[in-house]
């Protein structure tokens, strides 16, 4: 055979062959979501001359065809189809398959394109937040609904920590010098970003394995639908000890500022920085693979040691120069969060200095919270580069009804038809947690597909059709009320807290739980009648049992803050009797929202902790993974942290044992000082609690981790109880 005829061939078998790993990763995909109508779906390449993704879908032969020019655009075909035509979802919070009998028939064929060549999933933070314990199981179930939601460009974090230990044990540091710098598996987000080292630790060198390959499980699933994943680069954190083994190292000590050690980052202008990003890069490719986008962020809350622009130019030239001179085709992405958090140090000549030394197309920016603040448009849509809109909607992963359901609806369209609006080439979800408010994410979602605002009525009604399977007039009004209320992001930048999950005080609000809401707080209540009034039609529907759920919790979670205006006015007043009573009253409706919250697996904290102690091998292992568990979602730190309730949780099993336990030990305290006719001792108080929390953290028990009793049932006991009260006060 003439060569040059075998080589033309030859060129083609890489192409047929990805082709049909996509096209098995698609078939996989529809019998894992629909096993029962699988064979009712036929996958097909789509070939199509578009630089942007494409999908299909139309009827043959009695078959539905779902094309796509991926994995990606064939699983977006496949939701599509679902959502469009067949009336379901798929959601964290509640998922309905209930298919019709007959496959509806698509009379004239489906074509759609997105707007955006980037589709960006996932923040630092939503890895700890909500991801610390997941096994594979879960893991390739949230790529199936990434895929299925149009994602294409996730962060991939996984395992990052066992590339470390590779690189440093290489460069002669020891296991016991190790120890000290590798977090535990809650905290590994801000120690991937370089704010903290060592706390919740040791980590067992099994954790590292066994994440090893888990992340080599990701990626290749991820890579197998179409996904470009985003794997991490060096940005100069470095061991404590790194000066012992490298005397002559430049260093420079930071500091979080959130009660932790030091952290040590290596300067940039070290010669060691090229050559550890090299040995990083090299490790990590050697481990994962690469896709050439990599994430890099060099001042995660914490301000550069000064405002100079040429020293911000070098600084951002060497990091990027650490990635393209071992692989040429990197590309930075960064999270745009600095420019947000720190706005007083990140002034124009700043932002401009860190990003125009990077190639335009060696760069995209993350405007990590665009919803809240379009970054863009105070930065010429950052003087050039290519950035991606953003949502990030949640902080810490709390548990509270929450979004900017306008803005989300309109936001995206909007800035990629604004004439200044630059290289916006994707969209995004950037939250810190996920698991709750589904319906800010299926309508961000919803935006992949179209370069045109969402009609915000008309999608709502869909959306109560897919998940309550019925557009019932009292769900209509429900979400109606939802919208003017709790999802009209105005006055706050992130949910309000109730005050039960608070550190007790006499006051509104504590550190982290800002108790303010968006809303007058009775202009809720009427969604909560109209939830009630939707039982009968819709209560046989598992998103509609969450939302009934979520919304009785909302309203009277709302109401614990007229009893502590009660229960205080009766303190300052010395009343006792007032004081007993509605101080009762209180700590009974923690009890009530408990048993209410246990009805939905969503709502429990045993999962957590479980999943938590199934990652380790030893009894050593459990205890220390529940114990980060724990923390993570109470104190964060140690007894003393300022970030205690940044990542509370209205979960069953928390509200009893923590929340409340807390509450009554303030009540007890406060009702003696009552009748010793003394000021409470706050300072003592809280002395003796932050001592009782830790004892919490440190504490094993096992919760339960399946759901007990009906929602229905138990919703409608609260709203019997509790509905004259919250609109009389």
């Amino acid at each position: 055979m003439n060569n040059k005829w075998f080589l033309f061939l030859l060129s083609f078998i890489p192409v047929i062959t990805f082709a049909q790993g996509e096209l098995t990763t698609s078939y996989a995909l529809i019998k894992r979501v629909i096993p029962k109508y699988s064979n009712n779906f036929i996958v097909e390449k789509l070939s199509d001359n578009t630089a942007k993704d494409v999908f299909e879908v139309e009827s043959r032969n009695g078959k539905i065809i779902l094309r796509g020019n991926n994995g990606v655009a064939i699983a977006s075909a496949l939701y599509d189809y679902l959502t469009e035509y067949c009336h379901c979802q798929v959601t964290w919070n509640g998922t309905n398959l209930n298919m019709p009998v007959k496959l509806p028939v698509i009379v004239h064929k489906i074509h759609k394109t997105t707007p955006y060549t980037y589709r960006y999933y996932l923040n630092y933070c939503t890895y700890n937040y909500s991801m610390s314990w997941w096994d594979w199981k879960r893991w390739e179930k949230e790529i199936d609904w990434m895929a299925m939601h149009g994602i294409n460009m996730p962060l991939a974090l996984t395992g990052q920590e066992y590339t470390w230990y590779k690189v440093y044990k290489e460069m002669g540091f020891t296991d016991k010098e190790l120890s000290s710098f590798f977090c535990g598996p809650a905290y590994f987000s801000w120690f991937w970003m370089g704010n903290l080292d060592g706390w919740g630790g040791p980590l067992p060198l099994s954790w590292m394995t066994s994440h090893r390959d888990l992340q080599q499980k990701i990626l290749q699933r991820e890579r197998a639908m179409g996904m470009t994943p985003v794997l991490q680069s060096f940005t100069g954190h470095v061991p404590a000890t790194f000066s012992n083994h490298f005397p002559g190292s430049k260093l420079k000590k930071t500091n979080w500022n959130n009660g932790f050690s030091d952290t040590y980052i290596l300067d940039t202008k070290d010669p060691m920085f090229n050559e550890i990003g090299a040995k990083f890069l090299a490790a990590q490719t050697k481990l994962y693979g690469t896709d050439h986008l990599y994430s890099a962020d060099t001042f995660n809350e914490n301000e550069p040691p000064t405002d100079d622009p040429a020293y911000l130019s070098e600084l951002s030239l060497r990091v990027y120069q650490a990635m393209s001179k071992y692989d040429p085709r990197a590309t930075w992405v960064m999270q745009g969060w600095l420019f947000f958090s720190d706005r007083k140090f990140w002034k124009t000549p700043q932002i401009k200095a860190l990003l125009q030394p990077v190639p335009d197309n060696h760069m995209i920016i993350l405007d990590l919270a665009t919803e809240i603040e379009p970054v863009w448009k105070r930065t010429e849509a950052y003087y050039g580069k290519p950035w991606i809109w953003n949502m990030l909607h949640n902080f810490g992963g709390n548990i509270s009804m929450f979004g900017r359901i306008e803005e989300v609806a309109k936001g995206p369209a909007a800035a990629l038809h604004y004439p200044t609006s630059g290289k916006m080439e994707g969209i995004g979800l950037t939250m810190e947690g996920i698991e709750q408010n589904p319906v800010l994410y299926e309508l961000m979602t919803k935006n992949v597909w179209r370069d045109q605002q969402v009609d915000l009525d008309e999608w709502l009604k869909e959306y109560i059709l897919n998940r309550y399977g019925s557009i019932n007039p009292h769900a209509v009004k429900a979400w109606d009320i939802l919208r003017r209320t709790v999802y009209n992001g105005k006055e706050i930048r992130d949910a309000a807290e109730s005050i039960i999950t608070g550190r007790p005080t006499f006051d509104s609000t504590t550190v982290w739980t800002k108790t303010h809401l968006n809303y007058a707080r009775k202009d809720l209540i009427p969604a909560w009648d109209e939830m009630m009034a939707a039982i009968p039609a819709c209560g046989n529907y598992d998103g509609f049992n969450y939302d009934l759920v979520d919304v009785s919790r909302q309203v009277v979670t709302n109401y614990a803050g007229i009893l502590q205006q009660k229960w205080v006015k009766a303190y300052q007043e010395k009343n006792i009797a007032d004081f007993k009573k509605y101080s009762n009253q209180y700590i009974t409706l923690i009890a009530d929202v408990d048993t209410l919250l246990a009805t939905r697996k969503d709502f429990l904290l045993g999962p957590w902790l479980a999943d938590a102690r199934n990652c380790g091998a030893t009894p050593q292992e459990k205890s220390l993974y529940e114990r980060n568990a724990r923390d993570l979602i109470t104190l964060w730190g140690d007894e003393n942290s300022p970030l205690h309730e940044y990542s509370c949780r209205q979960w069953s099993g928390l509200l009893n044992d923590f929340y409340k336990v807390r509450w009554q030990k303030f009540f007890n305290t406060a009702t003696d000082a009552l009748v010793a006719d003394k000021n409470m001792d706050l300072d003592g108080f809280t002395k003796s609690i932050k001592a009782w929390e830790w004892q919490w953290v440190i504490t094993e028990k096992a919760y339960p981790v399946n759901a007990k009793g009906s929602s229905i049932v138990v919703a409608e006991r609260l709203y019997k109880k509790y509905r004259p009260l919250v609109d009389a006060d």
